[in-house]
């Protein structure tokens, strides 16, 4: 069973799914093509991947024009923010931020035109995503994780930053 709800940014949903716990341990089911779709959720999901990461290390905030995104920190703890990089929308650069556990097992719908990022709070993690498209390097735009129009805020000083993101263009 899924608690599907709206978030303060127009099309970004928050899922949390049941958990079932009980002396052995628990069961949480991470995805439900019925259910998703009995909630509106009607996106065709082409690929899965994992990503691993130690504290501190952000990633993104990353986005492109196609590709809805079903994000879950699988273990560990991460603050995770989305931000809507429609330029005509009256939410233009505004963000949210969401705390995604291994405990608390929520995930975060993020439609096409819509970036995110996370940085890891806990010693390490996993970060599981579902994508309805194939990666297109050439589509892919990046965000500036401290981009000053923004103004996102983020729970560190000097996070372990890639490459990419560390020379990404401020708008």
């Amino acid at each position: 069973m899924f608690e599907i709800r709206k978030t303060e940014l127009e099309g970004v949903l928050l899922v949390e799914p049941g958990i079932f716990e009980d002396h052995r341990g628990s069961f949480v089911e991470i995805f439900n093509l019925d259910e998703y779709k009995d909630s509106g959720i009607n996106v065709k999901f082409v690929r899965d991947a994992l990503s691993t990461s130690a504290k501190n290390v952000l990633r993104g905030i990353h986005y492109d024009d196609k590709t809805w995104k079903l994000i879950q920190c699988m273990y560990g703890k991460i603050y995770f923010v989305v931000v809507d990089m429609r330029e005509e929308s009256k939410q233009y650069l505004k963000w949210q931020s969401f705390i995604l556990s291994h405990q608390n097992r929520r995930q975060v719908l993020v439609p096409p035109y819509f970036g995110n990022g996370h940085l890891v709070l806990s010693e390490s993690c996993t970060f599981y995503y579902k994508m309805s498209e194939y990666y297109d390097p050439g589509n892919e735009k990046i965000l500036r994780w401290d981009d000053p129009e923004a103004g996102i805020f983020w729970p560190v000083k000097e996070p372990v930053l890639s490459r990419k993101d560390a020379t990404a263009d401020y708008l």
